[in-house]
């Protein structure tokens, strides 16, 4: 949506000529208002419609490699851009998780063990679903290989896709003005409180945050955690919180909406990110750094590459080391607030939704260039 907000804005895209911003999707309206966008969409197309479409385009920027207007558009000839929000073209889950033991897939796919990519998917989609899988992912790969550009959201998903004529451009968050975050210096007159705001999934790491918790309670010391979100894990979760004796300091949430959660977070000391998966390119990061949050976070995929040197991190999985980054927390009020304003900065600097839009309109002027010299 902020994407397309800001090429819509923008009025012109090579000299003399305007643009025109289309969104086609297979979502359905569900009560959305399409005619209060300033841009055209176009809900659920049939083949001929998409088909249509496309001829009629001049760039296709695809949201990750769904095949059908993959094959469309090597079948017109047409500059397609994909931005890879996911690991579809190097594994048939898209997820980089090998499932028999939910830990991350070393890359299987890519160095040629299919009979691993076939045992992974195989429990949740069948022998015969996991066969179709693993041939559809050589199909994205090789269409993926023929587009005029990948656009990866962090250096660490180019890496991993390894495609020709890949582009990184970051995800660009709403800027947060000064009046939304508490000021900096606040944070040292509130109790020391712990966040964390995401989906409760086993992918995310939170036992590794309830352990680390439950350290620093030994340790002595004081304060509380803050569970934002909600998911298949929280009863499994809630029960950890029972059996390690941090039912006192924890809070659960629950799910939470977008602008209430800024106010949640408006007494807390550092936001955690403990995931234990290779996030892609994490929004929950970008939004955090952009609010001048202290953020603690695992340093694995693109989540360790957004925070930086911003925030504090650790080896995924490694509580003592997260405990040690909590205990920082407390113990250096100095350097907590060093890093919230590198964080703002950071934020700001990096990932801003006015470069997003720039950075990718340049990019399709490129595109439109080239195929007209």
């Amino acid at each position: 949506m902020a994407l397309a907000r800001g090429l819509a804005a923008r009025s012109e895209v090579r000299a003399g000529k305007g643009a025109e911003m289309m969104v086609v999707t297979q979502t359905p309206a569900d009560g959305m208002d399409d005619s209060r966008l300033p841009f055209s969409v176009v809900r659920r197309p049939r083949v001929y419609e998409l088909l249509k479409l496309m001829r009629s385009a001049d760039v296709i920027h695809l949201a990750n490699p769904a095949l059908k207007p993959l094959i469309i558009g090597w079948i017109l000839h047409k500059p397609v851009a994909i931005e890879h929000d996911g690991y579809q073209t190097i594994c048939p889950n898209g997820l980089l998780i090998y499932e028999p033991n939910r830990s991350v897939c070393p890359g299987h796919f890519g160095a040629r063990r299919y009979f691993k990519c076939l045992r992974c998917n195989s429990e949740r989609l069948g022998w015969v679903g996991s066969v179709r899988s693993l041939l559809l992912t050589y199909l994205r790969r090789w269409l993926a290989h023929r587009v005029a550009r990948n656009i990866a959201p962090t250096h660490h998903v180019g890496r991993r896709v390894a495609l020709p004529r890949t582009h990184v451009i970051y995800h660009g968050v709403r800027k947060v003005e000064a009046s939304d975050t508490k000021a900096v210096a606040n944070h040292r007159e509130t109790p020391t409180f712990f966040a964390y705001v995401g989906r409760l999934v086993p992918e995310k790491g939170l036992p590794a945050l309830l352990h680390a918790s439950s350290n620093l309670l030994k340790s002595g010391y004081s304060f509380r955690l803050r569970i934002i979100g909600d998911g298949p894990a929280r009863r499994e979760l809630e029960k950890m919180v029972e059996d390690l004796g941090l039912t006192g300091l924890t809070e659960f949430a629950g799910p939470v909406p977008v602008a209430a959660t800024y106010s949640l977070l408006q007494e807390v000391t550092a936001v955690i990110m403990p995931s234990v998966w290779e996030d892609v390119a994490p929004l929950a990061a970008s939004e955090q750094l952009m609010q001048g949050n202290l953020l603690i976070a695992s340093d694995i995929g693109g989540l360790g590459e957004i925070v930086g040197s911003a925030g504090l991190t650790f080896a995924p999985g490694d509580y003592g080391a997260l405990e040690s980054c909590m205990r920082r927390a407390i113990e250096n009020p100095t350097l907590a607030d060093e890093l919230r304003a590198e964080a703002r900065r950071r934020g700001a600097q990096v990932f801003n939704e006015e470069r997003m839009v720039e950075e990718h309109l340049q990019l399709y002027r490129e595109l439109i260039e080239s195929r007209s010299e």
